[in-house]
């Protein structure tokens, strides 16, 4: 999934307000349905998602102020502010 289709999920999610969510990317179109998978809950810390769900496939390099932190699991991105979920992101499945 391209970084911009990852960025645009996560603004439709936040927009949205969907804990319950995934956002779904086909041809550049943003849609927002239902979804069971499991992924951390907003304001959970690095430590307790690390803890949870184990360690992420990739870790990216934080970017922007303030620091904004990306990891990647299967089927789900996080994304971080300083050490606190923002957001969780299906990203397949």
């Amino acid at each position: 999934m391209k970084i911009r289709h990852l960025i645009a999920a996560f603004v439709a999610v936040a927009a949205a307000g969907a804990a319950c969510a995934e956002t779904v990317v086909i041809d550049d179109h943003v849609t927002v349905r239902e979804s069971s998978v499991a992924r951390p809950a907003r304001g959970s810390t690095m430590t307790t998602v690390e803890r949870k769900f184990g360690a992420p496939l990739n870790r990216h390099p934080t970017v922007g102020a303030p620091p904004i932190t990306r990891w990647d699991y299967a089927g789900f991105s996080v994304f971080f502010e300083r050490d606190r979920v923002i957001d969780a992101v299906v990203t397949s499945g």
